[in-house]
């Protein structure tokens, strides 16, 4: 499988790790988890190629994500929660940065004048590749693009074992913020969205703790990058206020990963809990994934297991605290947001930027 870029980790006082025999060792030993996450990235690499080639402008979103999500089932060979698809496809547009994918019956067309950030995941035993871009066919928003997608590189440069979180927030915004772009004869600074963060990844857990600001004083002083750990670098920018709220029909659930046991009352719930345990376990999943004839694995349930009349259930699940909803974020309607990301692993010896590919 492919080797990611390699960069070394950023500070002066680990370049010692490069040659140290004993780190050389301790990087070794951990071969299997980069065969996972290499073979994820190599199926994301893959998928994008293919979803790159049928986002143009016209097509109904609905049918994109779901074409990109058959090709990515296709690819990584989907085996239930042993591999597979790792949370919704995302195809956040203009004002809104994230969270959103079209529940069935959405017949919002990609347009022309559109800004869509492409997020979606791939997971190989729970080892979560998060990795994103941004879509845009007017050549208007070039530099709002180019701004996120240097933004993301510089939060990669400057990460590296015990680096300081909030270190990579002032670096990504730095970077970001020395962008200017003109849309529709309006000068406008680009703007790093100030509550949305990078993040590590655990098994099974896209979020597992951490949190990567991407703008000056973003988080505690004293929390760093370590040895082993897999983030999710990534970066947002905004033509608009720079700060996003929840708003819009919401497509994206997720198990909380401490979720307590909770005594449950209606059979209902009961069933679509059961159903969502054995289907995505903590990983996120969408509306459109339940309604789907399989239920959203055909490797789990081949006889079929489509959900029917569950949201009653589903918001239970939510009232409860078993099951976190997450609505759409978006900045101010009429504003434009773009999304670069990528998922690199802190190896003993170097950091390994896993879903690297020619395209970002």
């Amino acid at each position: 499988l492919p080797v990611g870029e390699i960069q070394p980790h950023a500070l002066a006082s680990q370049s010692y790790r490069e040659t140290s025999e004993e780190v050389r060792a301790r990087d070794r030993m951990l071969e299997d988890l980069y065969s996972k996450v290499r073979l994820g990235s190599e199926v994301h690499r893959q998928v994008r190629n293919f979803a790159q080639s049928i986002c143009k402008p016209g097509i109904e979103l609905v049918d994109f994500c779901t074409q990109l999500e058959n090709k990515n089932r296709e690819l990584v060979a989907e085996r239930g929660l042993e591999q597979g698809i790792a949370f919704p496809t995302g195809c956040s547009l203009n004002h809104v940065a994230a969270h959103y994918t079209p529940n069935n019956g959405d017949k919002t067309v990609l347009s022309y004048d559109d800004v869509m950030k492409v997020d979606f995941g791939v997971h190989v035993e729970g080892r979560i590749i998060d990795s994103a871009w941004t879509v845009s066919f007017d050549p208007k928003y070039d530099n709002l693009i180019n701004a996120v997608r240097d933004a993301t590189d510089a939060g990669i440069r400057a990460s590296g074992i015990d680096v300081r979180l909030c270190d990579i927030g002032e670096e990504i915004q730095e970077v970001m913020e020395s962008f200017e772009v003109e849309i529709n004869g309006k000068m406008e600074q680009v703007k790093a969205i100030r509550n949305l963060n990078g993040h590590s990844i655990g098994p099974y857990q896209i979020h597992a703790g951490k949190s990567v600001p991407i703008v000056k004083g973003g988080c505690e002083e004293s929390i760093k990058m370590e040895e082993g750990e897999i983030y999710a670098i990534e970066t947002f920018g905004s033509t608009g206020r720079g700060y996003v709220i929840e708003d819009m029909e919401c497509s994206h659930y997720m198990k909380r990963f401490d979720c307590p046991h909770v005594p449950l009352r209606m059979q209902s719930s009961k069933r679509l809990l059961s159903h969502i345990n054995k289907t995505f376990g903590t990983l996120a999943f969408c509306r459109r994934w339940l309604e789907r004839e399989d239920g959203g694995s055909a490797f789990v349930h081949p006889a079929g297991a489509k959900q029917e009349k569950y949201m009653g259930a589903l918001k239970n699940l939510c009232d409860v605290g078993i099951i976190q909803p997450y609505p759409p974020l978006c900045d101010t309607k009429g504003c434009y947001t773009a999304q670069y990301e990528h998922t690199i692993v802190m190896r003993p010896t170097c950091k390994e930027v896993v879903s690297r590919g020619d395209d970002y």
